[in-house]
């Protein structure tokens, strides 16, 4: 049973949301919270598998209640998915910084919503290729972090060609294809790069790949 915690300050958003997950079998909506502060009392109270929190809302916003899951280790099973109104605004980058493992516009299709709550509470980013792409274009041309490569002399080289790829927007198939291996060994050189990196998904590792400079945005 997938466990998910719901937390918008809008209740007609909420109401909406959770109409949809209650008609399914496998997902369970364990709680509700209306602001950013709530929601972390709610997360330790209950360790939902996926929280889907609003960007913006009052006492303490969707990144910020992002960035404190991901930094208590006692969260560590929770995937945080933000909810936004305006698809890539401003925001939504600093969300995948904070730790967030992906975001949904709220006008999503009741079925595109619910594959990605599953996808979220496997562990994987919701980061189709497109979205990826859409980062990469608008977020990364900006001055690397120069702390953000650490730990990438730890990796191999062909960890260092499947984060390459990932950050630029390849599928787990696509990778395999591109260095002629299964997308099982992708997976393995991907899920390796996330613990050298100490990433926690797939979005971090796009993060980290263009602050560092693994890779660079492309001009054309």
């Amino acid at each position: 049973m997938i466990r998910v915690l719901l937390v918008d300050d809008q209740p007609l958003i909420r109401s909406g949301f959770r109409a949809l997950l209650d008609l399914e079998d496998d997902i369970e909506v364990v709680a509700e919270a209306a602001d950013g502060k709530e929601g972390l009392e709610l997360a330790g109270e209950h360790l939902p598998d996926v929280a889907l929190i609003d960007i913006q809302m009052p006492v303490v916003d969707g990144i910020e209640a992002t960035r404190r899951i991901a930094a208590d280790p006692a969260l560590a099973g929770v995937h945080v998915v933000i909810l936004t109104n305006y698809g890539m605004d401003e925001y939504v980058f600093d969300a995948l910084r904070a730790g967030a493992a992906g975001f949904l516009v709220k006008d999503i299709v009741p079925d595109d919503f619910l594959h990605a709550v599953r996808v979220a509470a496997r562990g994987d980013a919701l980061l189709a290729p497109s979205i990826t792409r859409k980062l990469i274009d608008r977020y990364v041309s900006q001055p690397l972090d120069t702390g953000a490569g650490a730990g990438l002399e730890e990796l191999t080289g062909r960890e260092r060609e499947a984060v390459a790829l990932v950050a630029r927007g390849l599928s787990n198939d696509e990778i395999a294809g591109r260095m002629v291996i299964s997308p099982m060994t992708v997976k393995t050189h991907i899920n390796r790069a996330m613990t050298k990196l100490h990433a926690r998904d797939r979005a971090q590792l796009v993060v980290l790949a263009y602050e560092s400079g693994l890779v660079t945005p492309r001009t054309s």
